[in-house]
């Protein structure tokens, strides 16, 4: 099976996540969508951020309404900080039949050069880019087998605006879905 695997800390996740999801199952040759939950993004050290569990819980609220995309916590279980090379190859190491396709935004193509083992990761995994406001997605030539441009719709939808939105009181209904914006509500999340 090939796997895709999009990361992120999902704090909270939004319609932006799942419309990105949703898209990618559905247009690319990728048979299961993970959407892995991160426990720290090492570019984002500091940012304040609501327990694993909370956030495993409202990633399942998405994923259990879409085919082929699945909730996962297995980089929780890892070493920290977390790194994407090390939680590809424990993937490989632990489901050595499936294949593992990284999916990301444009902006962390961007950088993609600074990610630990970057080399490493375009030389044994897939990845496909989906596209992000501000940013081109330029593949080199000689990536081309292995780097896909996914067509997707560009979301201007982020979960650090959701957060400052959510600290100052703000309905923010419509970012999310229903079942998620009900559980930051009743858990009193991203509150000041």
């Amino acid at each position: 099976m090939n796997i895709g695997i999009m990361g992120g800390s999902f704090n909270p996740i939004h319609v932006g996540h799942a419309i990105i999801a949703n898209y990618i199952i559905q247009n690319t040759d990728i048979d299961q969508l993970w959407l892995m939950v991160s426990p720290e993004n090492p570019f984002k050290t500091g940012q304040a951020m609501i327990n694993e569990a909370q956030r495993l819980r409202m990633v399942e609220m998405v994923t259990r309404r879409l085919d082929n995309v699945i909730t996962s916590g297995f980089e929780l279980t890892l070493p920290r900080p977390s790194y994407t090379i090390d939680t590809l190859t424990a993937l490989k190491a632990k489901f050595t039949s499936d294949n593992f396709t990284l999916v990301i935004g444009a902006d962390n193509w961007a950088v993609f050069n600074k990610w630990r083992s970057h080399d490493e990761i375009i030389s044994n995994f897939k990845i496909v880019v989906y596209p992000r406001v501000g940013y081109d997605i330029v593949i080199p030539p000689e990536m081309s087998d292995r780097v896909i441009a996914a067509d997707a719709p560009v979301i201007e939808v982020s979960s650090s605006k959701i957060r400052e939105q959510l600290s100052m009181g703000h309905d923010m209904r419509f970012f999310m879905p229903d079942e998620v914006y009900e559980y930051i509500l009743r858990n009193d999340l991203y509150k000041k």
